[in-house]
């Protein structure tokens, strides 16, 4: 499985050769700096960055290599079919068009929220009088088991996730710009950090 780390730049819309409308993802992705190969996953690091802008025990990390500072390290998985060398750049190329993929990112975050709006309860009566549309309602049992099972679905913090969205399809790879052209929306906010894999499911 091949992999690699990017950026969520924004939306945009392209047409394909049919000449169909397609709202598409722009991602900047690498190239990534592998900094060391382990037995399933390769640490590699991501966006330049300047060493003042990195704390001591990371930036030793980098000197110690004798490579450019990245803002980002992660794993990712390794692809069995290739041998890998510390300092080497992962760039966009590992991908094709029409390829499908995996995107992994943190989901935008939403505060506090209901129920309705959470976990889609449908609400209470609407008319009546009846004076819980969008409350909780009765959370449950008296004497067994006593107490709210843990799990119950109520009101509270919402997104701020890792989220994963399967079979995307790359809709276009520009290798000399470093961008990823994906069918559809992925998770995070704009210049939210994402990882890229060949999909799981879909050849």
């Amino acid at each position: 499985m091949t992999a690699i780390l990017g950026k969520k730049i924004g939306m945009t819309q392209v047409f394909n050769s049919k000449g169909e409308f397609v709202p598409v993802t722009v991602v900047e992705a690498g190239p990534c700096l592998v900094l060391s190969i382990k037995d399933k996953k390769v640490q590699v690091g991501y966006e330049f960055v300047e060493e003042r802008k990195l704390k001591k025990p990371i930036l030793g990390i980098f000197k110690k290599l004798g490579l450019s500072c990245c803002r980002i390290i992660k794993e990712i998985p390794k692809d069995t079919n290739r041998e890998y060398k510390v300092g080497e750049e992962i760039k966009v190329n590992i991908f094709k068009e029409g390829e499908f993929v995996d995107v992994t990112g943190i989901s935008k975050g939403k505060g506090f929220q209901g129920g309705v709006k959470r976990w889609g309860w449908s609400g209470g009566p609407k008319t009546h009088g009846s004076m819980s549309h969008r409350r909780i309602g009765s959370l449950g049992s008296s004497t067994t088991p006593g107490r709210v099972l843990k799990g119950h679905h109520l009101p509270g913090h919402m997104g701020v996730r890792k989220v994963t969205i399967q079979n995307l399809e790359l809709v276009k790879v520009i290798p000399d710009k470093n961008i990823l052209l994906i069918k559809g929306a992925v998770p995070g906010h704009r210049n939210s950090y994402l990882i890229i894999r060949k999909s799981k499911k879909k050849n």
